[in-house]
Parts: C-alpha cells; sequence; structure tokens
C-alpha cells in the first residue's frame, strides 16, 4: 500500500539506447552509404536547452530497442561544425532539437521540436 501512495524506493531500470556519437564530419560520408542499406537517424541536442532534454527524454522511453536502424547523437554545442554540415550535406534548416531519418542517401523525414516524438520511426526502417 505505501509503494502505491509514496512510490517504490527501488531505482527504475533507465533505458539506454545504442546510440553512436556523431562527432566529426567524415562520419556524414558513412552515415549516407549506409542508408543506402539501413535506414540512419540522426538526434541533433542542446545541452543547454530545457526543451531539448525534455524531448530527449520524450524519444528515449518512446523508441523501440527493435527498430532496424543506425542511431546517432550529435551534441551541437559540442560539435558546431557539424551539425553545420548535417544542414549542409542533407539540405535540412538547423534546428535544435531536431530529428533527421536517412534512408537511399537522402532525408526521408525530419522533425524538431515536439513534432520529433510525433514521427513513426517503424515506417521508415
Amino acid at each position: 500500500m505505501f509503494k502505491k501512495l509514496f512510490g517504490s524506493s527501488e531505482p527504475k531500470e533507465e533505458k539506454i539506447l545504442p546510440w553512436q556519437p556523431l562527432s566529426d564530419v567524415s562520419q556524414l560520408t558513412t552515415i549516407e552509404e549506409k542508408s543506402k542499406t539501413k535506414t540512419q537517424i540522426i538526434f541533433k541536442h542542446s545541452t543547454r536547452c530545457g526543451i531539448s532534454s525534455m524531448v530527449m527524454k520524450q524519444f528515449v522511453s518512446a523508441y523501440d530497442l527493435e527498430l532496424n536502424a543506425d542511431l546517432y547523437y550529435l551534441d551541437l554545442l559540442s560539435y558546431r561544425d557539424v551539425s553545420n554540415e548535417v544542414g549542409h550535406k542533407f539540405q535540412v534548416m538547423h534546428q535544435s532539437p531536431q530529428l533527421l531519418v536517412i534512408k537511399n542517401g537522402v532525408v526521408v523525414t525530419h522533425a524538431s521540436h515536439g513534432e520529433i516524438n510525433e514521427i513513426d520511426l517503424v515506417q521508415f526502417v
């Protein structure tokens, strides 16, 4: 009864996503090539933005670990040059937070802010 009222003192298991750090411009060519055989997903995150942190938590919570895609995390404050090149290479205006889904070398969908969690990633895999 106390657990229902006050919550459990047991720590919650944190969901860990298979993030690959995106920290070098040269990785974008690899992502483009790999997208020809497997969907590639880039999550651009601002570590200083409360909205970005909230969207990230929601994304992690909802992400299907069975999804057959490569998942990249870009800390855009630490790697501004990479963030700028993502926009240039894939022809998507920079926003933060932002999710890009890349298939066959092109962005098939993208979203920013709360719209990120409205994307049904399954349809792009």
